[in-house]
């Protein structure tokens, strides 16, 4: 018991390690919320695409000595709102568009890189991420950006709700769709952005994916969903940092590990839609249900 008490209190004895659990908390919190209008509207790629996006604006920080992640969150809004532009076209559907920025943006940044001879720690830890190293000015910075992201999904989260169901008919209705994807775009950059340190740019798709994900199996309420979404993402943030306190791992990876095992746990023991939930409402002999949508 008392090895359990030490494990469970040991890491808050260390400032970084506190410093290291608000923003990985934080960070989890505001990624499970906004997540959850990503993965309704089935735009995951967006988030991975985003993410590299940011990375040709980072290359350019750094080659010029310049802030990494305002470099970064320049380039990711930009390309959002390109984005969000050019998929009106009705022609293109969107994850098209996605895909073109997408690796435009990622070829933009190697080219960019390649004029560099070396990589610093900096460019590495936008990479991979380094929460460990977070300056309590960093924790409250993050604090702030997450609680003006929440607000204004909350705001205009019903808006946000009906343009993911049916473009055509909130366009019918008179809902501002381009506005409203526009604002999703900036607040999923400014999300992504926010949450580089954290677990970096290879990693971020995962934080703002998987909490979601794990929240749609376990219930149809978007307030729900939202909630679950935010405890999640904050619970599997803190549990990755301890394990890799505990066992002298990645801090990124690890918190995507734990999330992704919560991910697999509930998608096996979910009571509704879970696997097992659904093999033992199949009558025997009965052929497996199509695939959802």
């Amino acid at each position: 018991m008392s090895d359990l008490i030490a494990f469970l209190t040991d890491p808050w004895q260390l400032p970084f390690m506190q410093r290291a659990f608000a923003v990985a908390a934080v960070v989890g919190l505001v990624c499970g919320v906004v997540g959850v209008y990503v993965v309704l509207r089935g735009m995951a790629f967006i988030g991975d695409a985003i993410a590299h996006s940011a990375f040709p604006g980072v290359a350019l920080a750094y080659a010029f000595e310049g802030n990494l992640l305002l470099g970064g969150a320049a380039a990711g809004i930009a390309t959002a709102v390109l984005i969000a532009f050019v998929s009106q076209n009705r022609r293109l559907k969107e994850d098209t568009v996605i895909g073109v920025f997408f690796a435009f943006a990622f070829g933009l940044g190697i080219v960019l890189v390649s004029t560099r001879d070396s990589w610093t720690t900096d460019l590495s830890s936008f990479l991979f991420g380094q929460v460990l190293a977070v300056s309590a000015s960093d924790v409250w910075t993050v604090a702030g950006i997450g609680a003006v992201l929440v607000l204004v999904v909350l705001v205009i989260g019903k808006e946000l709700v009906a343009v993911s169901l049916d473009r055509e008919t909130a366009r019918a209705a008179g809902l501002p769709v381009f506005r409203l994807d526009l604002t999703l775009y900036v607040v999923v950059t400014t999300t992504i952005v926010m949450s580089l340190e954290a677990v970096g740019n290879i990693l971020v798709l995962a934080l703002l994916i998987t909490p979601a994900a794990t929240a749609r199996m376990l219930t149809e309420r978007l307030w729900a969903m939202a909630l679950m979404a935010s405890l999640i993402g904050c619970a599997g943030s803190i549990a990755g940092l301890y394990v890799s306190y505990a066992y002298d791992l990645a801090a990124g990876g690890s918190v995507v590990v734990v999330l992704t095992g919560l991910f697999v746990l509930t998608w096996c023991l979910a009571p509704r839609h879970g696997l097992f939930a659904k093999l033992l409402q199949r009558p025997d002999g009965a052929e497996p249900a199509g695939h959802a949508v």
